[in-house]
């Protein structure tokens, strides 16, 4: 697999500044000066480029939108748009940072912080190659598990620091709601553990000879679902209800507050998309002569549009639904998927305790059928039944006139 890693990889950045500190004549110093340079370099490249790619990934949903609602996207500021996202960030930069009187400031303000921080976190982690610096950390997915736990903190420091009552309550159904849904995602996250063996990133992108998703798509549906909700997209975005909340926990920010927060809802279906290409669609893994980033790149550009799609076309669900979804579908749902593979890997591994290619192949063909048939049933138990169109019968007042003729 050609890689293009190594041009921004830790360690040549960390050689490159260690050669010129020592030619300076720092000696031994060099070693943890070229670890803060390089860390700080990095930092740099990585907070831009997610800027970046968020300033045009709000274009281009907004331009797919318009094409699923029938209607025009952005098209004034520059061709097809695309200025766009600078118009509004500049547009919001030049608006008032204004504060009500009886908001606690201190939180209010680091709020915007803390929700963007940890998106910019979990970027880190995502390997672009298998030797990925802070891809192979040996705990990796428990990072990023224990990084998007922040949000439900920073969205509540929203509300309450803000002292609106409208947001106060958006962000209690925030913080209920991503509580909730973090447990079924750790559940779809735990089996992917299982068939990887590991929680490096590295090692789990190495054990997909098979993308996890053709092995396990009950527990694919499960992540998902329930990192959907995690993102408060449509239809699991109740604390931003407009007819009930007036906008939820941002209310009553404005001018670069505003722009932070949505900074980091916009960024973080980019991030959900790199977290679950790498979880279930095998990371860099493709065919040559065509990069691995690039195959990546194109896995993450799917998983996007396919959260957009929802996000155009599913109603809203009320807070009382989508609280039921979490613990009465995605719970049981997630430890089920876990002892199916359990059983599975046991059955199929055998004395050497791996699974080889064909065991995959058996796993999805199985567990391809056991999903389909469990949605199936659990639809047809707790679904709705189509309704039929009644036969219209006219109003007995409607004949008053005729009658009175």
């Amino acid at each position: 697999m050609i890689s293009l890693s190594g041009l921004i990889d830790f360690y040549t950045f960390y050689n490159f500044f260690r050669g010129i500190f020592e030619s300076v004549g720092l000696g031994e110093s060099s070693a943890w000066i070229s670890y803060l340079a390089t860390g700080i370099l990095l930092s740099f490249i990585v907070i831009n480029v997610m800027i970046i790619a968020t300033a045009f990934y709000t274009w281009f949903e907004r331009r797919t939108l318009g094409r699923f609602h029938v209607r025009r996207g952005p098209n004034r500021h520059g061709p097809f748009g695309l200025l766009q996202p600078f118009a509004d960030v500049m547009k919001l930069i030049m608006k008032e940072d204004t504060l009500p009187d009886e908001a606690d400031k201190p939180v209010m303000t680091l709020a915007p912080i803390a929700l963007v921080a940890p998106t910019l976190l979990i970027i880190t982690v995502i390997p672009l190659s298998e030797n990925s610096f802070l891809g192979s950390l040996n705990i990796g997915i428990l990072f990023i598990v224990g990084v998007t736990s922040v949000n439900s903190i920073a969205i509540f420091m929203a509300g309450w620091g803000s002292r609106n009552k409208y947001a106060v309550l958006g962000s209690m159904r925030g913080a209920a709601m991503l509580i909730s849904y973090e447990i079924p995602m750790a559940l779809g996250i735990t089996s992917v553990l299982l068939l990887s063996g590991s929680l490096a990133m590295t090692e789990i992108v190495k054990s997909q000879d098979i993308w996890f998703i053709a092995v396990m798509p009950l527990g694919f549906f499960v992540f998902m679902a329930a990192a959907t909700a995690e993102m408060s997209r449509t239809p699991f975005d109740q604390i931003e209800a407009e007819s009930e909340l007036g906008s939820g926990y941002n209310t009553e920010f404005s001018g670069i507050k505003f722009a932070i927060l949505f900074l980091a809802e916009f960024m973080a279906p980019i991030v959900t998309a790199a977290v679950a290409a790498t979880l279930f669609l095998g990371g860099t893994k493709g065919f040559d002569p065509i990069p691995g980033q690039a195959w990546f790149a194109l896995k993450m550009f799917l998983v996007i549009f396919v959260l957009l799609w929802f996000r155009a076309t599913w109603p809203r669900l009320r807070v009382d639904q989508i609280m039921a979804f979490a613990w009465k579908g995605l719970f049981g749902l997630g430890l089920f998927n876990i002892f199916l593979v359990a059983i599975e890997i046991m059955l199929l591994s055998g004395s050497a305790g791996e699974l080889s290619k064909s065991d995959l192949l058996i796993m999805s063909i199985v567990n391809w059928t056991i999903t389909i048939s469990t949605l199936l049933i659990l639809l047809n138990l707790f679904g709705h039944k189509k309704l039929e169109r009644p036969e219209p019968v006219p109003s007995p007042l409607a004949n008053m006139a005729a009658e009175a003729d």
